[in-house]
């Protein structure tokens, strides 16, 4: 089977064009980014995580992902982006997990979404604009299936509400049921991890095995609330489409999702984002249950996933002894470090996760920060009033640094592609290591050639600018920072202050070691080690 037709926004006018391209999961290529009012205002909806246990590298790898190129679009491209993310705080897994506890549900995933948010801000991962909880939406989730039983979109069958895929696919509204992964479509396995572990014997009510949940009818022990069809509660799908669309209706000046709005005025939304895992059957769902319900063709505009981690080559599990906690993770790694990770691999590629990929991370990490010294240590020996006027090594650098500025924007308006942008900023490192080789070089054969100095401050301060839109480097309010941050002691001073000397020395020692190397100086290098 293949995608239906993807319909391109078509404002009628764009006043924010970036000639940014995003990979699009309803379309499976490259498409250009337009907003749906074409301005620079995004609506992004993210899946968020179910809370019944710790969370591991499988959430790092979504959440910083998306923490990453919501970064460039806001702080590069300048969009004013509302994300929403909900928090599964009640589905089949937290009802189980909390009974082998002997907790309540709630118990349960108010403590691991605590601990979900602490990992999240070790990451350094911005917190969204709102955050939704299923808990907090019983009402309107009730109104919103009650509405599309009354459209016959869905059929209430002992105590629970299921969705009417056929009568879905087969109404002239011109609806499309499994956009993302159409392929899928009859997966039995897949359409039962959707519905739930204790949801599988009431396969029988349906009218079609394609048919999911809207609600369920609770069994005894479980968590219950009132509805026109008795105590139950919701099935996962239908949670995101409610609390998305109740979101971006309030923001588009409407009042609440239970109303029926036109996709395009209130509830649809620009970027949907989740898991590579998540297409079917969920997101899929998702988007039938919010289709059928606001009569529109197109409630995402945009579909982005991340890419699937693995351990060393195999899917995470605790079974092959081979799960990671984020907590786990930071006992081993810096934030850093992990985002760097992250940032050498391609959002939406599959990735490995092992002990060679981080060890790239630590190379690249170890490249930057002494070219970070490097710089500082020649800006602390020159000055703005010695001469400035480019010869050429300075000027081939400062080509050097317009040729990266070029690379980095065409990479990240190419589906955000930080592993070239990464590339193209340690080009730029080895360019300046070159240029200050050279100035070396000339001084010690005639002893007046400096280095000029804003040329060499030009490159540190846009890679600093970079590695801070990426939140690689903390935000700064102090223009034209430099490198990563050492910090502050306890007494209050600042510790790269107090590491300098000994920073230049160890610098000054390399370089003399190195020097006498080139020139095959056994004795030499024996004497600067004395």
């Amino acid at each position: 089977m293949s995608q239906p037709p993807w319909k391109k926004p078509s404002p009628s006018t764009i006043t924010h064009d970036t000639g940014l391209m995003i990979k699009n999961s309803l379309t499976r290529k490259k498409e250009k980014f337009v907003t749906m009012d074409g301005s620079k205002n995004v609506k992004w909806y993210m899946c968020g995580p179910t809370v019944y246990a710790p969370s591991h590298m499988g959430h790092a790898r979504t959440y910083l992902a998306f923490d990453i190129i919501r970064r460039i679009l806001s702080d590069y491209f300048r969009y004013h982006v509302d994300l929403v993310m909900n928090i599964t705080d009640l589905d089949d897994k937290i009802i189980q997990r909390a009974a082998e506890n002997g907790q309540t549900c709630e118990e349960l995933s108010r403590h691991f979404e605590a601990e979900f948010h602490n990992d999240m801000q070790q990451l350094g991962v911005a917190p969204p604009t709102v955050l939704t909880r299923v808990t907090e939406y019983m009402e309107e989730i009730v109104t919103y299936i009650s509405d599309l039983v009354t459209k016959d979109m869905a059929y209430e069958s002992n105590g629970s509400v299921y969705f009417h895929v056929d009568n879905f696919s087969s109404s002239d509204k011109g609806h499309n049921y499994c956009k993302l992964a159409p392929e899928q479509i009859n997966n039995a396995e897949l359409l039962a991890e959707g519905e739930g572990k204790l949801t599988q014997e009431f396969g029988s009510d349906k009218r079609s095995p394609r048919d999911f949940a809207l609600w369920k009818k609770s069994k005894e022990g479980e968590p219950t609330w009132p509805s026109p069809w008795g105590p139950g509660r919701p099935g996962w799908h239908i949670e995101c489409s409610v609390m998305a669309s109740d979101v971006f209706c309030q923001l588009s000046g409407s009042d609440v999702a239970g109303v029926t709005h036109s996709c395009q005025s209130a509830c649809a939304m620009d970027i949907h984002s989740g898991g590579e895992d998540l297409k079917f059957p969920h997101h899929d769902n998702e988007m039938a249950q919010a289709e059928a319900h606001s009569d529109c063709t197109q409630w995402v505009n945009y579909f982005v996933h991340a890419g699937h981690l693995n351990i060393k080559g195999f899917k995470m599990s605790k079974s092959l002894k081979n799960f990671i906690s984020i907590q786990g993770a930071l006992e081993q790694n810096s934030p850093r470090q992990v985002r760097l990770c992250f940032l050498l691999h391609k959002y939406n590629d599959p990735m490995d996760y092992g002990d060679s990929t981080m060890a790239e991370a630590l190379t690249v990490e170890k490249m930057f920060g002494e070219f970070f010294h490097n710089v500082k240590a020649v800006l602390r020996e020159t000055s703005i009033t010695q001469p400035q006027k480019w010869n050429a090594g300075a000027r081939t650098l400062q080509l050097a640094i317009t040729t990266c500025r070029n690379s980095v924007d065409a990479a990240l308006k190419d589906d955000f592609d930080t592993p070239v942008a990464m590339k193209a900023l340690q080009s730029l490192v080895k360019a300046t290591n070159v240029y200050l080789e050279s100035v070396a070089a000339a001084a010690s054969s005639d002893g007046g050639a400096v280095a000029v100095s804003l040329v060499v401050r030009n490159a540190a301060v846009y890679i600093t600018e970079i590695f801070t839109m990426l939140g690689v480097i903390p935000g700064t309010t102090d223009a034209g920072a430099i490198g990563f941050p050492i910090g502050s002691s306890a007494s209050g001073a600042n510790a790269e202050e107090t590491l300098t000397p000994v920073l230049d020395a160890l610098l000054e020692f390399r370089s003399s070691v190195r020097d006498q190397a080139r020139a095959k100086n056994t004795q030499g290098v024996l004497k600067e080690c004395d």
